[in-house]
């Protein structure tokens, strides 16, 4: 048997085994080309071999392009993808494809070049390119719909999905779905297909029919256009596809590598692939060895039952692991329950949760009023109130009834961690969970490392952290971490260009328009204005020359919260979240206008989302200069999956890049001298990356 780095060619008889070996996924890299290439070629020059089977090692048969050449002279070297395609396509002898487990994008599109293809059940088959803002490049939009017919292609294609193989049992797809083991199936339906002298099948030659494909076209590129209005991809996709009914393969192909192409010079692309290699950095902690040794976390406590201990204890529910929940008081314990039922009962009435598995997702927890209960946990969060004073209590009580080698973290959004860790004779063990609300839904979780948090409790967090399902991404300790400290500033410019002249509807619209969700004094009104309130009180107490924020603070004297007390910078009418203009708040931000002696001036959108914007990037990029974040696309995780940051712009720090840094450090200059706010003095790694021509990213 020969080897080589990347695919390994054997012979089973008259049977040549290819085996792609690139572990985890089988990435078709440059090696694995060129040795696929030359083993199809051997077969085909040994007079003894009779058929070809091309399969996966491990845990894949290949999900698709080596991601780590994207970018590099190796992406496009040849033997490329085409080329291994065509070789396979043309070889004389049949080349069958064993399917197995994961195939997708270029894995997908090389086994549908092969004369015939075989599959295990449950194999995941995609081609989930428009995930990166791209179209399938390597013949996916020609061949799939001539396999698998015209809808069908459309919805895999389009949605990037993966579809289970049996699901596709039946279409020109796959010739066998085989049970039992698939090295052995392959060979023996090899030599059928020799024994039988089965005609070489290529897609190529097969035709796309559909009773009405015009018009189901048509229908797909409207649905597409109104679901992904920023994408183009999803459009494109459509486009390309399209081409497999009226054109020639050839031409086809031809069409569908012009819209690859210029796919892949898109600013959305560019944000997409960005986000997709940023989430699996932000998983990396540089001085910790991936292979370090982690704790076991088989059971949870929660502390607190409130909105954020439910949501909280949620996660781990979903993930099979046993919580305990504490809390003081048995009206507040129940109260917490009803509502992490009532949140899982929506789950099932919504069909995506059945009422078993939420009966055994609830059978996990444990509600408790007794510390005591929480002897046997091997990780325990806190999720009581955002006072100091609150988290000794409970973390001075914790270094009492915690077992040895227990994890504490504390979900805190701004409070100092190596103080917290210092309540306790174990601050090694001591680290920030910082989830986002609602904590079962959102994404982001900020893993806070303190001074002495030990390499194997950031290993274990980390771990845990995908196990539940989150994005985790390391922060240092500062006020605010890194989401909250960049929002602060963001909030404040959106407060002083209402000061200035604008309204918090032009505001929220500017930045709506620019592909935020929701504008920022919508989202203050929905999270409640009162927490804000509460940070800048803190704040102005222990720094009295802080700088205020006079409209938000006399809003928030009136009592008006937001949408829980039907009122903030907007009006709610019962039951409804409609943020309704209020003449109050006109009137509040008149009057503050007046006492600090200010002349409103007419405000452009323009002016809007720069100030926004790049106050989160000269803040995200001090946070990386002190080595609060790790790297710059941390910060962009972080606001992608916590903040909502459109995702089609890549984050704040990938969105300066793509503006030109030289823009953004000019546009600060401008605001520095018309607002007389030293807070746009550039960050110096801002300064210097501009200077230099460099980039964050």
């Amino acid at each position: 048997m020969e080897k080589s780095n990347t695919a390994r060619y054997e012979t089973k008889g008259d049977v040549a085994l290819i085996t792609f070996d690139n572990p985890p996924i089988n990435g078709l890299g440059h090696s694995v080309r060129t040795a696929v290439v030359a083993g199809l070629d051997k077969a085909n020059a040994d007079p003894a071999i009779k058929a070809i089977v091309v399969t996966g090692a491990g845990r894949a048969f290949s999900g698709g392009a080596d991601i780590k050449e994207f970018g590099t002279p190796k992406a496009a070297a040849e033997p490329t993808l085409h080329t291994m395609i065509r070789v396979a396509e043309a070889s004389p002898k049949p080349v069958i494809a064993a399917i197995h487990t994961v195939c997708m994008g270029g894995g997908l599109e090389f086994s549908l070049a092969c004369h015939f293809r075989i599959a295990s059940p449950g194999a995941q088959i995609a081609l989930p390119e428009v995930k990166l803002g791209l179209v399938p490049g390597a013949g996916g939009t020609q061949r799939l719909p001539r396999a698998v017919g015209l809808e069908a292609a459309v919805n895999m294609i389009v949605s990037g999905n993966p579809v289970p193989s049996e699901k596709l049992k039946g279409t020109a797809l796959f010739d066998e779905i085989i049970e039992g083991d698939l090295t052995t199936g392959a060979i023996a339906f090899a030599q059928k297909v020799v024994a039988e002298k089965r005609p070489l099948k290529k897609v190529r030659d097969m035709k796309v029919t559909h009773p009405a494909a015009e018009a189901f076209l048509d229908f797909a590129q409207t649905s597409v256009k109104a679901v992904a209005k920023n994408f183009p991809a999803p459009a494109k996709c459509v486009e390309a596809i399209a081409a497999s009914v009226d054109k020639p393969f050839e031409e086809g192909l031809k069409i569908e590598r012009e819209i690859f192409l210029g796919l892949m010079q898109s600013p959305e692309s560019r944000a997409l692939r960005h986000a997709f290699f940023a989430e699996r950095a932000a998983a990396k902690i540089p001085d910790i060895p991936e292979d370090t040794a982690v704790r076991k976390i088989e059971k949870v406590a929660v502390i607190g039952a409130g909105t954020m201990g439910g949501g909280i204890a949620m996660n781990f529910l979903n993930a099979g692991i046993p919580v305990t929940i504490l809390e003081t008081k048995q009206e507040a314990l129940d109260r917490g329950l009803a509502t992490i039922r009532k949140n899982y009962e929506g789950t099932v009435k919504k069909g995506r949760l059945t009422a078993d598995k939420m009966e055994q997702r609830l059978g996990l927890l444990k509600p408790t009023l007794s510390y005591d209960d929480l002897k046997d946990a091997d990780l325990i969060i806190e999720a009581v109130f955002e006072e100091i004073g609150v988290k000794e209590q409970v973390f001075k009580k914790l270094d009492e009834v915690a077992k040895p080698g227990a994890i504490l973290a504390s979900n805190t959004s701004t409070l100092d961690v190596d103080k917290i860790a210092a309540f306790t004779k174990r601050p090694q063990d001591v680290v920030g969970m910082h989830f986002f609300s609602p904590a079962n839904v959102m994404k982001l979780l900020e893993v806070v490392r303190g001074k002495r948090s030990a390499p194997d409790v950031m290993a274990t967090v980390m771990g845990i952290g995908k196990k539940i399902k989150k994005t985790s991404v390391v922060s240092g300790v500062c006020d605010g971490f890194i989401g909250n400290r960049m929002l602060k500033y963001y909030g404040r410019q959106a407060n002083e260009l209402v000061e200035e002249g604008a309204s918090p509807q032009q505001v929220d619209r500017a930045m709506e328009k620019f592909g935020f969700a929701m504008g920022p004094f919508r989202v203050a009104d929905l999270a409640g204005n009162d927490i804000g309130f509460a940070i800048r009180k803190r704040l102005y107490a222990e720094d009295p020359k802080s700088k205020k924020l006079p409209i938000a603070d006399a809003i928030c004297e009136l009592g008006r919260f937001g949408q829980k007390t039907g009122a903030g910078w907007y009006r709610y009418e019962p039951g409804k979240r409609d943020a309704l203009p209020d003449p109050v708040v006109d009137k509040v931000i008149e009057d503050v206008r007046r006492a600090q002696g200010i002349t409103p001036r007419k405000i452009s959108d323009e002016e809007i989302v720069e100030r926004c914007v790049y106050a989160l990037v000269n803040e995200g990029a001090r946070i990386v200069e002190e080595g609060i974040a790790q790297r710059a696309s941390d910060v962009d995780m972080v606001y992608l999956t916590g903040y909502g940051f459109p995702l089609f712009r890549g984050g704040p720090m990938l969105y300066a890049d793509m503006v030109g840094l030289p823009n953004v450090v000019r546009a600060m200059e401008r605001f520095r001298v018309q607002t007389k706010d030293e807070f746009w003095k550039p960050a110096a790694l801002l300064s210097r990356l501009a200077a230099d021509g460099k980039t964050f990213n």
